[in-house]
């Protein structure tokens, strides 16, 4: 095999491949990424059986042909390359050659008949917005948990129905929600389907593809190899589905109630960073919301404490004190992505249980935002 390659193309085409791989791989055949020359131009691919992602680029094919090279390594020489045309081909003993200018490297070739065939799709499909679809799994991911005992909520559950597609993710503790516009195509239907997907491979999914114009997901497979694909012009990553079954938690959400706060989000978000400075890890932060302000109570170690008021406007209700997970409050503050936030105070049927807080993108004081976001969080006991 021989082929001359673009240096920029061909490194962001490997560092693509690579990314979804984990760092430590218990089958050292999976570290390696699979390059096919052909006529057509050269094909990059990666996959460690439960996420794949492929790109093909152009290049001037000279000898036809399939090698397996080591991806990380491979990566790390790639970008590091000097500015000219890179050449690689295989030598008489095997070894792959690879030439830049004047640098060359004598890598190592993995045996291509070990490697594990790439998954195909062929799945109906639809296509959202990129730059949605990046936007939606920034705002939803974070909720997901990082705790692989359960591994049904280290997954972020996306839903079509319809013209829609949400996306939730829930760690028990709080839950984000998201909806975005679907478009089916001839195959539209208003029968929901569902993908549970690792959060962490759709965050890499969503910083890849965050501008490529149309995102193309597909559904595929079925039984214990179910799995989703998205595509953007010559890339494209699989994931396997996480199986079990996905809390219903959308019926937690409560119908709007006119019991709520509207703060400045970036004053409140500033307000909570700097009070949480002396609070223990995991203690929760204490709020009250009066008429035209919220304050913000610490007490941490050392005796110190902090103590914070920022304007709010509370409407519907009386004064509200209760305890919030300060990082859970900011992770929501930052994905409402608006200039103020809308803090509703929800109600519930058990006199015993704290009810949870609801935070929706408020445009002005007076005025909603989208419902398109909601995030739920649960308070926490004050123990003063």
């Amino acid at each position: 095999m021989k082929f001359h390659v673009n240096r920029d193309v061909f490194s962001e085409a490997v560092s693509f491949v690579v990314k979804l791989l984990p760092q430590r791989n218990p089958q050292p055949i999976l570290a390696g990424v699979l390059i096919e020359a052909s006529e057509e131009g050269l094909s990059l691919a990666a996959f460690d059986y439960e996420a794949s992602a492929r790109t093909t680029i152009e290049a001037t094919v000279d000898d036809p042909g399939t090698i397996l090279v080591h991806g990380r390594l491979l990566s790390d020489i790639a970008s590091r390359l000097p500015n000219a045309p890179i050449q690689i081909e295989v030598d008489d003993d095997g070894g792959i050659l690879l030439t830049c200018g004047s640098a060359r490297f004598t890598l190592a070739s993995m045996p291509v008949q070990e490697y594990p065939a790439i998954p195909e799709v062929t799945g109906d499909s639809g296509l959202v917005p990129s730059e949605d679809f990046a936007t939606a799994i920034a705002q939803v991911a974070f909720a997901a948990s990082r705790d692989d005992v359960t591994p049904v909520l280290t997954g972020v559950q996306l839903e079509v129905s319809g013209t829609a597609l949400s996306l939730v993710a829930t760690d028990r503790y709080r839950v984000a929600l998201r909806e975005i516009p679907w478009d089916g195509g001839s195959a539209a239907t208003d029968e929901a389907t569902t993908a549970l997907v690792p959060a962490r491979t759709l965050t890499e999914v969503g910083k890849t593809f965050a501008h490529g114009g149309d995102i193309s997901i597909a559904f595929s497979g079925s039984g214990d190899r179910e799995i989703i694909a998205f595509t953007a012009g010559n890339k494209t990553v699989t994931s396997l589905l996480i199986k079990g079954n996905f809390p219903p938690v959308r019926r937690l959400f409560p119908e709007q109630t006119e019991h709520h706060a509207v703060v400045n989000t970036a004053e409140l978000a500033e307000a909570v960073r700097r009070v949480s400075l002396v609070l223990d890890r995991s203690a929760p932060l204490r709020f009250t919301f009066t008429s035209d302000s919220v304050s913000m109570d610490a007490s941490g170690t050392e005796q110190a404490r902090a103590t914070e008021s920022v304007d709010a406007t509370l409407l519907g209700g009386d004064e509200v004190t209760l305890g919030l997970n300060p990082q859970y409050l900011l992770e929501s503050l930052g994905a409402v992505k608006s200039e103020f936030v809308r803090i509703t105070f929800t109600s519930s049927d058990n006199a015993n249980k704290l009810s949870p807080v609801l935070i929706t993108p408020q445009t002005s004081v007076d005025r909603a935002g989208s419902d398109s976001f909601r995030y739920l969080l649960q308070p926490n006991l004050l123990l003063r």
